[in-house]
């Protein structure tokens, strides 16, 4: 995906891909003025449960309005003040902070606030950590023994990995993993992994991809989250029953830790049901949800255990990086610079 089709993209919001429950036609999206109107880049099913649940425990209507991190942190920038938004929901933090450097957050609750982890907080405490998700790398033992994996994830820019690994460059997913690498190694790292990601990576179009090009033998090993191939291993596996997962820890660049956001807007037309909803999913009950849905993601809230089949967060050694200094469009520049985007 070059710069351009990027932008062309970005021009495009309010169309293709956001999509509520109040639409008149496919593409075309009309606020309900009775309900709590949630802009969402989470994944669907569990912010449908998450809204499915507030509305039977409160009786507050809720409409989600679906799109990508990028796609919705930019909508809600273009719509400033104006925004029907109440609610934003990410799945990863740059957006949320595209937002924030806008100003375009309400404060944060400090009630709410107290039920995630400090350590899960943006130092600005504009917004909470609702969810989480680890990088890993997924390989294929017959194609890459255990006993040669990469030590770290910048590794992968050295020659000898050339046409050896994959990765979805053009998703928020990985692109929050860049932004990790940016804030805790310094933009001339970063770049020089970048421009041995583009002589040596395989380009796929997402997560799922990566996984099953790894699985069938294509390409020995991929840079993923978690959480794809938890949710293949909980079922058929047939995206994942030839591979293994690899944690970098050590506080690695690749052991990063990506937080999905939540945050009120400043402009909601409902900010007590508003600040009621980010509450809610914060809450042990609404985290509960988030473990119940199947979606494989860490609970951040405080006394909640994530599903069973994943290695406790606290064990992963992610590296110390404050959300909140996660810059997606530099991010952007960079890559785009790099020839990847």
């Amino acid at each position: 995906m070059r710069r351009r089709t990027f932008l062309t993209g970005l021009g495009a919001l309010g169309t293709v891909g956001l999509v509520g429950c109040g639409s008149k036609s496919k593409d075309e999206y009309v606020a309900d003025p009775g309900s709590l109107q949630v802009y969402s880049a989470q994944h669907e099913n569990l912010t449908k449960a998450w809204a499915a649940a507030f509305t039977a425990a409160t009786g507050i209507k809720v409409q989600v309005r679906k799109g990508g991190d990028s796609s919705m942190g930019h909508q809600l920038v273009a719509e400033g003040a104006a925004s029907p938004a109440d609610v934003f929901l990410t799945e990863n933090s740059p957006a949320m902070t595209l937002v924030e450097r806008n100003k375009l957050l309400a404060p944060l609750e400090d009630a709410t606030r107290r039920q995630v982890p400090p350590e899960l907080t943006p130092s600005s405490k504009a917004w909470t950590a609702i969810a989480a998700r680890s990088t890993v790398l997924v390989y294929n033992p017959s194609k890459l023994p255990k006993a040669e994996l990469p030590k770290s994830l910048l590794d992968l820019a050295a020659p000898q990995w050339k046409d050896r690994w994959a990765c979805a460059p053009g998703g928020a997913d990985f692109q929050a993993i860049v932004a990790g690498m940016l804030a805790g190694q310094g933009e001339q790292k970063t770049k020089d992994w970048l421009g041995g990601l583009k002589s040596n990576a395989r380009a796929l179009q997402n997560n799922i991809a990566t996984m099953k090009a790894v699985n069938a033998g294509e390409i020995p090993c991929g840079v993923i989250y978690h959480y794809y191939w938890y949710r293949d291993q909980a079922g058929t596996k047939e995206g994942s029953g030839n591979t293994a997962l690899h944690y970098f820890r050590n506080r690695d660049p690749g052991a990063f830790v990506s937080l999905s956001g939540g945050a009120v807007l400043a402009g909601s037309k409902k900010p007590a049901e508003a600040r009621k909803f980010l509450a809610y999913i914060t809450s042990p009950a609404g985290q509960k949800v988030l473990v119940d849905s199947q979606s494989m993601e860490y609970a951040v809230g405080t006394g909640v255990a994530s599903a069973p089949a994943l290695p406790p967060l606290a064990t992963l050694q992610a590296p110390p990086v404050d959300p909140f200094t996660l810059n997606s469009d530099k991010v952007t520049t960079l890559m785009t610079d790099a020839g990847i985007l």
